[in-house]
């Protein structure tokens, strides 16, 4: 199709002309921004230095706050019949009920009942006030919460781990610092090279007037 397109002179119109030119721009362009990649890269020792003075520089950037690894069910709804169902199931996980289980056919909170009530890893104020309050109280792993309200009903909880606040050392956060490093690297030889070849150009008005003409309709 593209020779037929040459042999009928398609190539020809100035339209497809403009698209061939951009599209040869851009394959250029890439393709020199690839090779300044390159040559910028940082060397594995050159990055691993660069990574463990960010590292002792700044490091409160480091810091970890407190966080608690959290199931929960909720019962939606605030009517006394709602709270009475919390209280209900809170009755036989007490008894020995598996929490999982027992979020997955009874919670209302569709996005974490499927995976047995499980919300993640998260640190103070994530969350609502009183989930919050309820969530940071609880010490030991298993250990269940009272019924909490929220706007969006009454809520059971269970810790399933803790993690107090402290530095995170450098091996724990090296290979983001590693991939910071690079990544900024790469973006100053980039900026640079941009600034370099903005104030060698030059802009040709009269060209820029003359396509622009072709797009401007003719007054009535």
């Amino acid at each position: 199709m593209a020779n037929k397109a040459a042999v009928e002179g398609v190539d020809k119109d100035p339209l497809v002309m403009a698209a061939l030119q951009v599209a040869r721009d851009k394959v250029l362009s890439d393709a020199l921004i690839e090779k300044m990649d390159k040559a910028s890269a940082p060397s594995d020792a050159a990055a691993e230095s660069m990574a463990r003075s960010i590292y002792r520089a700044k490091p409160e950037r480091f810091r970890s706050e407190e966080q608690v690894q959290i199931r929960h069910i909720l019962v939606s709804g605030k009517t006394p019949e709602a709270r009475a169902q919390a209280e209900k199931l809170l009755e036989e996980l007490k008894a020995g009920a598996d929490f999982a289980n027992v979020a997955k056919t009874k919670s209302a909170d569709p996005g974490s009942a499927a995976k047995g009530g499980e919300l993640g890893t998260f640190t103070k104020g994530r969350m609502l006030p009183e989930f919050d309050t309820a969530a940071f109280a609880l010490q030991k792993p298993g250990d269940l919460s009272e019924v909490v309200e929220t706007k969006f009903g009454y809520h059971l909880l269970q810790l399933q781990n803790k993690l107090p606040a402290g530095q995170r050392s450098y091996e724990e956060v090296r290979d983001e610092l590693i991939k910071e490093v690079r990544n900024n690297v790469v973006q100053e030889a980039r900026a640079t090279e941009a600034q370099k070849l903005q104030k060698e150009a030059k802009v040709n008005t009269e060209a820029i007037e003359a396509f622009a003409a072709g797009f401007t309709k003719p007054a009535r």
